[in-house]
C-alpha cells in the first residue's frame, strides 16, 4: 500500500473501531464478537507501530472501554481503571519480558522477577468499595477514570460479600469495628460474569418470551448487570470473580501485600472468589507451560475465558515499571487462539471441480485464526457471495472454528473506501476456455455455474490421479483429490501445490496430523525429474519409456518445446503418430499456460539424465505381483537405470517377466508366448 491508501486504512479502522465501542459500551448492542473487535485494533496497532507518522493521541487504541450511561449515577474512580495490552504468540510476550527487563536496567535482573498467572474471565470489570468492612458502592469500569454507580445490582450477585468476614489484627494495628472487622477502606476490582449454564437457561427464556437471545456469556453478563431492575439482575445468575486490591488504608492489609500473588491470598481470606486457575512461577519457561495447561482445559470450564493474566509478582517492581497510556507496563493479557478474525479480500478466482461446477475461492492477506494462518476461503457459489455482498477489497470476517473449513460469514461494510469491486463469473472456463453456463447440476437443487466442456481436464479424476502418481505423491488417493475438487480446492494438478495445512485440517475426516503429512509429501516432491515432469502432462501417446527418451535427447524443457516435429521423430523408438501428439501439445496456448502455472506455484525440474550402464540395453520388462524385498516401482527405476524398458503387456516382443507373488493374467501370458519368466532373486543377480 501507498502513504495515502495506509493513512486510509488507518482512519477506516479508527472509525469503525470507535463506532463499535460506542454500540458495545454506550448502547449495550454489541455488533461483532470480540474476536473481530481485536483483530480490528490489531492492525490498528500494527500500523500505528509501523507507520508512526500516522499516530493520533486521540486514537481509539489509547482509550479505555467508553462513556459512562445516562441511565445511571456518575462515579469517579479514586484510581483508574486501566486496560491490558493483548499478546497472540509466546514471542510476544518475550518481547513482553525484553521491554519490562530493559526498563530495570540490567538482563540479571530477570533472576528477580517472579510472574503471576491467573484466567482472564469473559465478562464486565467492576469495582467494590467497602468502608469498616461494609460494602457500600459498586461502580463499572466506564472509561476508566468514571464509571456507573451499579451499587444495588452488584448486591444481588451472591457471590459478592456484603460484609467482609471478622479479622485478627497483630497489636500494632488500629482496633477492629464491632463484629471484629478492620477500620478503613478497601477496594475490591474483579470480573462480573455468567455461567455458561445460566446463560443458556436465559437464552431460553428470552425465546419463550420472543427476546432477543444473547451471542455468548460474555454479553449476557453485560447486559444483566446493566438492567434498571435489581430483581432482573438477580434472576440472570451473575457471578463475581475478584482479580485485584486496587487500594486499601487498612494498615493489617498494606503490611502484608508485597506481591500480587498476596493480594490474591487475602481476596480469599475476605470470601472473594479468584479465577479457577492461578500460578506463581519464576520464568517464562513456567508461563508457557500454564498457559498450555489451561488451554487444553478452556472449552470444559464453566466460564467463558479469552486467555491468560500475566503480572510481574512484586509490587515494589510493578511500580517501578509504571504504567503507559491505558495500560500498565507489568501485565499483559495473552489471548488464545481466536475463532474468528478480519482481513482484507485481495481477490476471488474460480476452481473447476470434477462435476464441471465453478467454485469461486476468496483470497486475502495471510491471517492467523484458530491457529492456522489462512490465506483462502471457499465462497461456495454466487448466492453466497450475493447474500454476504463480498466485493474484492472487502475488510471480511473469516471463521476457523477447531476442524472446520476457514469460511467468510461477514463483510464489515463500514470499512469500504468505494474502491471496492464487485465479483463477475467469468464467461469462459479458466482452464479449457468452454463457455460456462449456469444450469442445475444433477442431484442438486440449486442453481450453479458450469463449465459446458465435458471433456474439460479439470473434470478428469484418471489425470488428476495420473500426475500424483507419476510425481509420487502417494498419501492423495482418489478420493481426497475428489474431495478437493468438491470443495473447490483445486480445478488441476498444479493447484495442488498451493494448498496449505489449514486446506485440510478442516475437512471432515481429516486430522491436523494427516493435513501436515499431505503438505509436505507435496512440498517435498514440487522438484522432479524432467522425464517425470512429461510424463505427468498426460501428453496422448507417451508414456514413460517414451517421456525418458524424450529427456535423455534433448536435455531440458525448453528443446523440447522448441522442437520441430521432425527432430523429435528422429529419436529411436518415437514415431510418427508419437511425434505429432507430442509437437502439437507443446504448441497449444492453453498446455504453455498450464506448464506456466506450475512453475509458478514452486515446481522445479531437475534435468538430471539418467544415467545408464546399458547393462539391459534394449532389453523389455514386464512386471507382476508383489516382489519380496522391492517395491515394482523401485525395480523399474533399477531396469532403467540399466538402460532397459518397462512395458505394461506381454507381448513377442518381451524380454523377461519378472514374478513376484499373486501375479497375474501377464504371467499366462508369457507362458502361451515363452517368454523367459524370472524372480526377484534372478532378476538381481541380472543387474
Amino acid at each position: 500500500m501507498n502513504d495515502s491508501n495506509i493513512e486510509n486504512r488507518i482512519i477506516k479502522l479508527r472509525e469503525e473501531i470507535s463506532r463499535l465501542r460506542t454500540e458495545y459500551h454506550e448502547k449495550n448492542n454489541p455488533k461483532v464478537t470480540d474476536d473481530v473487535y481485536e483483530s480490528l485494533t490489531r492492525e490498528l496497532h500494527d500500523l500505528e507501530s509501523k507507520y508512526p507518522e500516522f499516530s493520533d493521541a486521540d486514537s481509539s487504541l489509547n482509550r479505555v472501554a467508553g462513556k459512562p450511561l445516562e441511565m445511571f449515577k456518575k462515579v469517579k474512580h479514586d484510581v483508574r481503571m486501566l486496560s491490558l495490552n493483548d499478546v497472540f504468540s509466546e514471542e510476544e510476550i518475550i518481547d513482553w519480558e525484553t521491554r519490562c527487563l530493559k526498563i530495570f536496567g540490567s538482563p540479571t535482573s530477570r533472576n528477580i522477577v517472579n510472574y503471576f498467572c491467573e484466567v482472564k474471565l469473559d465478562g464486565l470489570s467492576a469495582s467494590l468499595h467497602y468502608k469498616d468492612g461494609v460494602f457500600v458502592r459498586g461502580a463499572t469500569r466506564g472509561d476508566g477514570f468514571i464509571g456507573e454507580d451499579v451499587t444495588e445490582n452488584l448486591k444481588m450477585i451472591n457471590s459478592i460479600p456484603l460484609i467482609l468476614p471478622p479479622q485478627t489484627p497483630p497489636p500494632s494495628t488500629p482496633p477492629l469495628s464491632r463484629g471484629g472487622r478492620m477500620l478503613g477502606d478497601i477496594e475490591i476490582r474483579g470480573e462480573v460474569v455468567m455461567t455458561k449454564k445460566a446463560w443458556e437457561r436465559l437464552n431460553k427464556k428470552q425465546e419463550k418470551l420472543g427476546k432477543p437471545t444473547f451471542a455468548n456469556t460474555r454479553n449476557a453478563a453485560v447486559g444483566s448487570l446493566r438492567q434498571l431492575d435489581p430483581k432482573v439482575v438477580k434472576d440472570r445468575e451473575l457471578s463475581f470473580f475478584a482479580w485485584d486490591i486496587a487500594q486499601t488504608t487498612i494498615k493489617n492489609y498494606e503490611l502484608r501485600i508485597k506481591n500480587h500473588s498476596d493480594k490474591h491470598k487475602l481476596l480469599k481470606e475476605l470470601g472473594f472468589q479468584v479465577a479457577p486457575y492461578e500460578k506463581k512461577v519464576k520464568d517464562l519457561k513456567e508461563v508457557f507451560s500454564f498457559i498450555k495447561e489451561v488451554g487444553k482445559l478452556r472449552a470444559s470450564l464453566p466460564y467463558g475465558t479469552d486467555g491468560m493474566v500475566i503480572s510481574v509478582d512484586n509490587l515494589e517492581l510493578q511500580d517501578s515499571l509504571g504504567v503507559v497510556g491505558k495500560a500498565p507496563r507489568y501485565m499483559t493479557a495473552y489471548k488464545y487462539e481466536a475463532e474468528r478474525a478480519t482481513t482484507v479480500v485481495t481477490g476471488i478466482t474460480v476452481n473447476v471441480g470434477r462435476t464441471g461446477v465453478m467454485t469461486p475461492l476468496a483470497h486475502f492477506n495471510p491471517t492467523l485464526v484458530a491457529g492456522s494462518t489462512i490465506s483462502k476461503a471457499t465462497l461456495h457459489n454466487m448466492d453466497q457471495i450475493e447474500r454476504l455482498d463480498i466485493r474484492v477489497g472487502d475488510t471480511v470476517v473469516i471463521q476457523k472454528a477447531g476442524d472446520v473449513i476457514p469460511e467468510v460469514v461477514e463483510v464489515l461494510t463500514n470499512m469500504r473506501t468505494g474502491k471496492e469491486k464487485k465479483f463477475k463469473m467469468p464467461e469462459f472456463c479458466p482452464v479449457c476456455g468452454f463457455k460456462i453456463e449456469r444450469k442445475t447440476g444433477v442431484g442438486e437443487s440449486s442453481v450453479a455455474f458450469y463449465c459446458t466442456n465435458k471433456d474439460c481436464s479439470a473434470r478428469s479424476r484418471r489425470g488428476l490421479q495420473h500426475f500424483v502418481n507419476i510425481y509420487e505423491i502417494y498419501e492423495i488417493g482418489p478420493k481426497i483429490l475428489d474431495r478437493l475438487k468438491d470443495e473447490g480446492l483445486i480445478s488441476d494438478p498444479a493447484d495442488l501445490f498451493t494448498l496449505e495445512v489449514a486446506d485440510l485440517s478442516g475437512l471432515e475426516r481429516f486430522g491436523l496430523k494427516s493435513a501436515e503429512n499431505i503438505i509436505n509429501s507435496i512440498a517435498s516432491h514440487k522438484k522432479v525429474l524432467l522425464w517425470r515432469f512429461l510424463y505427468a502432462l498426460g501428453i496422448i501417446h507417451v508414456g514413460e519409456q517414451t517421456a525418458q527418451d524424450l529427456a535423455n535427447h534433448f536435455g531440458s524443457l525448453t528443446l523440447i518445446s522448441k522442437a520441430s516435429e521432425e527432430n523429435i521423430n528422429s529419436i529411436e523408438n518415437i514415431g510418427p503418430v508419437v511425434s505429432r501428439s507430442i509437437y502439437e501439445y507443446f504448441n497449444q496456448k492453453e498446455n504453455l499456460a498450464f506448464m506456466d502455472k506450475l512453475f509458478q506455484n514452486g515446481v522445479v525440474i531437475d534435468n538430471t539424465m539418467i544415467k545408464s550402464t546399458n547393462r539391459l540395453k534394449d532389453k523389455v520388462f514386464v512386471l507382476t505381483g508383489t516382489l519380496e524385498t522391492l517395491s515394482r516401482e523401485d525395480a523399474k527405476k533399477m531396469i532403467i537405470k540399466e538402460g532397459g524398458r518397462v512395458s505394461g503387456s506381454v507381448s513377442s516382443k518381451t524380454d523377461y517377466v519378472l514374478a513376484g507373488e499373486d501375479p497375474g493374467s501377464k504371467l499366462q501370458d508369457a507362458k502361451k508366448l515363452g517368454v523367459k519368466i524370472i524372480g526377484e532373486l534372478e532378476f538381481l543377480q541380472i543387474i
